[in-house]
């Protein structure tokens, strides 16, 4: 087996023991062999430690610690801290990755050194089940709404460069906001056309449990910790809220369309370059 360690495969676990065991099989089917795995217990309160030291014992490649729980993105941050190798690749504990995917992942970034992030096709399993159709890649899709799942390659150098998942993305988004935060700056990205991941659907799911309170939250801190960003893509990083800014601004033009002096207004600054009303009633 090649000491050498290409790919740490970080596996948070927060009462998902009922799922893990088949993550780890993935991961154990991989048809790379320089590959470690970490799995990390954030704090859970089921038989969790149990299953990971099941699999301690099968592969020394398997790796595990323990910690409060801290939420995603801690989980994932102590995991990677931990991690040996120059290439990183989350999983959760309820999804699984196709046997080829680090295989075929590395081999894009060997041919691309330009390359930040490299993922896949992907399907969903479990209470619905079909091909997963996430908009293709540019930047200017990615300031309206994430496409790249959790289970992404990317480098380790460039997690440690952006310091890590950020850990007041605590009702979700972490992914959304981890990938703004690596490519804003440059690099490119690689879609995989194989299927290698399989996304579980299930009835209750931390983005299911999404309010308007905790939506707003992840909206205003994401818009102001990137507003550079959304600013070059978006022209304003309001459009980060996509159909409800739209609908705002739809009335808004519907308002001042049935205005005569706005219009009137519009028509004057076309033709000479001013505006001639501006506190005046029009009647």
């Amino acid at each position: 087996m090649n000491e050498n360690i290409d790919v740490s495969i970080i596996v948070p676990c927060y009462n998902q023991a009922q799922y893990l065991e088949e993550a780890l099989q993935s991961v154990l089917q991989q048809s790379i062999e320089n590959w470690e795995c970490v799995i990390v217990n954030d704090g859970s309160n089921d038989n969790t430690e149990e299953v990971a030291n099941k699999w301690l014992l099968r592969d020394s490649r398997f790796k595990y610690i323990k910690s409060e729980n801290g939420g995603l993105s801690a989980a994932r941050n102590s995991g990677i801290e931990l991690a040996k190798g120059n290439f990183i690749l989350p999983l959760d504990a309820d999804d699984i990755i196709g046997e080829t995917y680090l295989e075929l992942a590395l081999k894009q970034f060997e041919l691309n050194t330009n390359l930040k992030i490299v993922y896949c096709k992907a399907e969903k399993f479990g209470i619905e089940n079909g091909e997963w159709k996430l908009n293709n890649f540019t930047l200017y899709n990615l300031a309206h709404e994430n496409m790249i799942f959790c289970s992404a390659l990317f480098k380790r150098k460039d997690w440690k460069k952006v310091k890590g998942y950020d850990i007041n993305m605590i009702y979700g988004w972490e992914d959304w906001e981890f990938w703004i935060a690596i490519l804003k700056n440059g690099g490119e990205v690689k879609c995989i056309e194989s299927v290698n991941f399989y996304y579980r659907i299930k009835t209750t799911s931390m983005t299911k449990e999404l309010n308007e309170e905790k939506l707003n939250y992840l909206k205003k801190y994401l818009s102001i910790k990137h507003a550079d960003f959304f600013v070059k893509q978006l022209g304003s990083f309001f459009d980060i809220n996509n159909k409800i800014t739209k609908i705002t601004l739809h009335n808004e033009v519907l308002v001042k369309l049935k205005s005569k002096k706005f219009l009137l207004n519009q028509l004057c600054y076309q033709i000479f370059g001013f505006v001639i009303f501006k506190n005046q009633k029009f009647r």
